[in-house]
């Protein structure tokens, strides 16, 4: 399987796509001016606490205090999820019942991380227990456990590198995960990624005591060198990169973590842009569109609202070859595939209803869950599916960290702020005739004008000729360019 990554930086913003097959299936954009300020470590304060809730404010010197639940402060063992939000085997504790007022109080100072960037107007969300991903490690030095990422799945492999963990572990040390990429690496390879998180905790530590809060005490990697850490594996054929100062920082880089890819790196020097060449220009074109139509003559319609996305399947121009049921299920099963490829690359998150066409065998039911279930696997951020219920609903959750692409790249319409829909002609004609009749006080022959939108002006109903016999007046329509299309104005002269 032939997989690279593209990067097209420039000093306003950096755009990161992957490709698998020559398809775009993942895709990253992080401006100068707005970084994402996940992964970050800060010394916060305490601005309000919350038993109600179970969750306090914390101030961090952004725009919005950051949020803070009692299940962030608390020990909390069941998963990480790193930048890459690999699913990661942990013993599980306990949780004990404790109110969020017995562990802070206002005014109180505390280093906290973001876990997640602020989304839809809410403030970002924090936790007390930091995670430090390395090449190969993620260490957490606020736990005392250890674990190795579910996707390395030979139990002969995951015993080998826990005994590793064991043996190199310091006393007291904290909690060391094994990243993805430490398969089937040796005991050196992690003694020296865990002599680096450990130092980078100890400064993190002094500048910690040192700092007033509300202050930034340590700075993740930006999406470039975050990306090559987190994402590039030896299963990549090549990064491409465009820009010369990006291409020394990532080969410097790789140099230091990984030397055996650096070979892969490739600086491109074409006049075509980068974007354009790799096809990725027109894939973020369509990633703004509601509509996906698949090879078949199907479709997925995909809708994102601010408490979860709706994506529908429709057979459209498919009209298959033997029956409904195999008609429905091929495109089913198509959809599925694409569906998994748009979550990825629209970054899609929360809450996710997936409604397939109904389909009455059941045994095709089973096929399409299993298909999609295998597909998500590509995944790397954390999902949970339940079966498909009687309504041909696949319910699932997606970890959100940050804003969608969609939500990234454009800004609510100003003509239907954000609903996708403004009223019709025809609705705003019968509410200026409803308006007229309420007016009072007229004479015979009295002019009255209307300004309306230009749009609506060359289709308005003809009941305004009841509405002058009617009330005895004259009626001046006016087209205003300067009104929106739901707007009019009623003046008597």
């Amino acid at each position: 399987m032939a997989r690279e990554i593209v990067i097209n930086a420039t000093k306003h913003e950096s755009r990161i796509a992957v490709l698998d097959e020559g398809q775009v299936v993942e895709l990253w954009v992080e401006r100068t001016r707005y970084r994402t300020v996940v992964g970050n470590i800060y010394k916060g304060r305490v601005t309000k606490v919350l038993p109600g809730m179970q969750s306090a404010f914390v101030e961090l010197g952004l725009d919005r205090d950051a949020f803070l639940y009692v299940s962030d402060v608390l020990e909390e063992f069941e998963e990480y999820e790193s930048e890459s939000s690999e699913d990661l085997t942990l013993d599980e504790a306990p949780r004990p019942e404790t109110s969020i007022s017995d562990l802070l109080r206002e005014g109180q100072e505390i280093v906290v991380q973001v876990s997640k960037d602020t989304i839809a107007g809410k403030g970002a969300r924090i936790t007390s227990h930091i995670t430090l991903p390395g090449r190969f490690l993620v260490y957490m030095p606020t736990v005392n456990h250890i674990g190795v990422s579910r996707r390395i799945d030979n139990e002969e492999e995951r015993l080998r590198l826990k005994q590793i963990l064991e043996k190199i572990r310091p006393q007291g040390g904290g909690g060391f995960i094994v990243r993805t990429a430490g398969e089937q690496h040796n005991e050196d390879d992690f003694r020296a990624d865990m002599k680096y998180l450990i130092d980078l905790w100890d400064q993190i530590r002094r500048r910690a005591d040192k700092a007033s809060a509300p202050t930034l005490i340590h700075h993740d990697l930006d999406l470039v060198l975050r990306t090559i850490r987190d994402v590039l594996t030896p299963e990549f054929k090549t990064v491409w990169v465009d820009s010369v100062e990006q291409y020394q920082r990532i080969v410097e880089f790789l140099d230091q973590i990984q030397p055996a890819l650096v070979a892969r790196v490739r600086l491109y020097r074409r006049e075509e842009p980068i974007f354009d060449e790799f096809g990725i220009e027109a894939e973020i074109a369509k990633a703004l569109n509601s509509k996906v139509w698949l090879k078949s003559g199907g479709y997925i319609v995909i809708n994102q609202t601010e408490a979860l996305v709706a994506i529908d399947v429709n057979t459209g121009k498919y009209v298959g070859k033997k029956n409904l049921e195999e008609t429905v299920f091929r495109t089913n099963l198509e959809a599925a595939k694409e569906i998994v490829r748009q979550i990825r690359l629209r970054d899609l998150g929360g809450i996710i209803v997936l409604d397939f066409i109904d389909m009455e065998d059941l045994a095709n039911r089973a096929a399409l869950f299993e298909a999609f279930e295998n597909e998500i696997k590509k995944d790397r951020s954390k999902t949970k599916i339940l079966q498909i219920s009687e309504f041909g609903l696949i319910e699932m959750t997606r970890k959100r960290v940050r804003q969608s692409l969609e939500r990234s790249l454009t800004q609510p319409c100003p003509y239907c702020s954000g609903s996708g829909r403004i009223k019709s002609n025809t609705t705003i004609s019968l509410e200026i005739w409803r308006e007229l009749m309420k007016l009072r006080d007229l004479h015979e022959g009295q002019d009255v004008i209307v300004r309306v939108n230009p749009v609506v002006y060359n289709s308005l109903d003809p009941i305004f000729d009841e509405v002058e016999r009617s009330l005895g007046i004259h009626l001046v329509f006016k087209p205003d360019d300067s009104l929106h299309h739901e707007q009019f104005d009623v003046v008597r002269i």
